[in-house]
């Protein structure tokens, strides 16, 4: 009997135990429907994360760079390649990098520097249609060396420069032999003068980029209205608003923009995107350069700089003014001097009677006298 009643008492709580597995599988399904339908009208955008709002040019490889921009001309406005040859090492490496043209010298302001400016007139005798000859090695701080500067602009070199026209931190160029204090010490001013006769640039390095030197260079500036002076990789360790000021208020100077420096350097407290602003401002006063790649892993990442400069401008008109026709205009400008157009008159060459020579550009000239043409 109690058998009985224990197994009326268990079937009538499985009873209610089946009836209570179905309501709450009920509720729950009701539960899970109902969240289901509160979840699919959601369609916000995921959270914007750091990688999606990285610049795109940052994602871009060089080689997608060289695709993207490889047409458009492109100077490298400062290189010190003529030192140890290396120019002669960097040929494939221009070619590839769909380099057009380079302005080659080799040691700064002292010495050693006379001999690179012969490697750079010899890589300019092998390849004129690529080579554009500066020249660094004039004493600074004697008249011997505005004499030796006019010799060099007579022979066919197209600028003066690299040279130290102050320097203080850089630890190669506060040690050279024949720096200046300021831009307005020693010979320089003779020097400028030389340079708007010859209408020839004059690459100036100075540093630190602000203070004494700076006034200096502006009274330079205001000084010497017909010469044009390029400020040597004028980003390095300075802000968009101390270029820009320079820019507007004195028409005769450019800025060498070292894009490597600001790319890839961690000492550069800038982005390349703070400059485009004043880029854009000025696209007729920047010039693009690698410096060799000074302070940076390779020359090529250099090279890569000016590309990724290039796409952040997103300007391909502005781009070729910066990458390469401001610069040329300053050597294509170039009157053909005395010394070349009577090397000229010299050669038995029956095209040379076609020419007007006092119309002769020192381009044109040149290329004439390594008979390229």
């Amino acid at each position: 009997m109690r058998s009985k009643k224990k197994i009326s008492y268990l079937l009538l709580i499985l009873f209610f135990a089946c009836i209570g597995a179905v309501l709450l599988g009920k509720v729950l399904f009701l539960s899970d429907t109902t969240a289901t339908q509160e979840i699919i009208p959601i369609t916000e955008p995921k959270p914007v994360t750091t990688e999606n709002t990285a610049p795109q040019t940052a994602n871009k490889s060089l080689i997608e760079l060289i695709r993207a921009y490889g047409d458009i001309p492109l100077i490298d406005a400062h290189n010190h390649d003529a030192s140890d040859y290396k120019y002669i090492r960097m040929k494939n490496m221009w070619e590839t990098t769909a380099v057009d043209r380079i302005v080659l010298f080799g040691d700064v302001s002292e010495p050693s520097a006379v001999k690179t400016d012969e490697i750079a007139w010899e890589a300019y005798r092998d390849r004129p249609e690529v080579i554009i000859p500066f020249f660094s090695g004039i004493n600074l701080l004697e008249s011997s060396g505005v004499d030796a500067a006019r010799t060099m602009l007579e022979k066919g070199y197209f600028g003066i420069g690299e040279i130290a026209a102050a320097s203080t931190n850089s630890p190669v160029l506060s040690k050279v032999a024949w720096k200046t204090k300021d831009p307005m010490d020693g010979f320089l001013p003779q020097i400028y003068e030389l340079c708007a006769q010859y209408k020839a640039p004059v690459l100036l390095h100075i540093d630190p980029p602000n203070g004494f030197v700076i006034e200096k260079f502006k009274d330079a500036l205001a000084s010497y209205p017909n010469t044009t002076f390029i400020f040597a990789h004028a980003n390095a360790f300075n802000s968009p608003g101390n270029i820009r000021e320079l820019l507007k208020t004195y028409p005769n100077v450019y800025a060498d923009f070292f894009a490597g420096f600001t790319a890839f350097n961690p000492e550069s407290s800038n982005k390349l995107k703070d400059f485009i602003p004043v880029m854009k401002e000025f696209p007729d006063r920047f010039v693009l350069s690698t410096d060799s790649g000074f302070g940076l892993k390779s020359e090529e990442q250099a090279i890569e700089g000016m590309y990724r400069l290039i796409d952040e401008l997103g300007d391909k008109k502005i781009a070729t003014m910066i990458a390469y026709d401001n610069l040329y205009s300053l050597i294509r400008d170039q009157p053909a001097t005395t010394t070349q157009i009577e090397a000229i008159r010299k050669l038995d060459n029956g095209k040379i009677q076609t020419l007007n020579l006092e119309k002769l550009t020192k381009l044109e000239a040149g290329e004439i006298l390594v008979g390229k043409r």
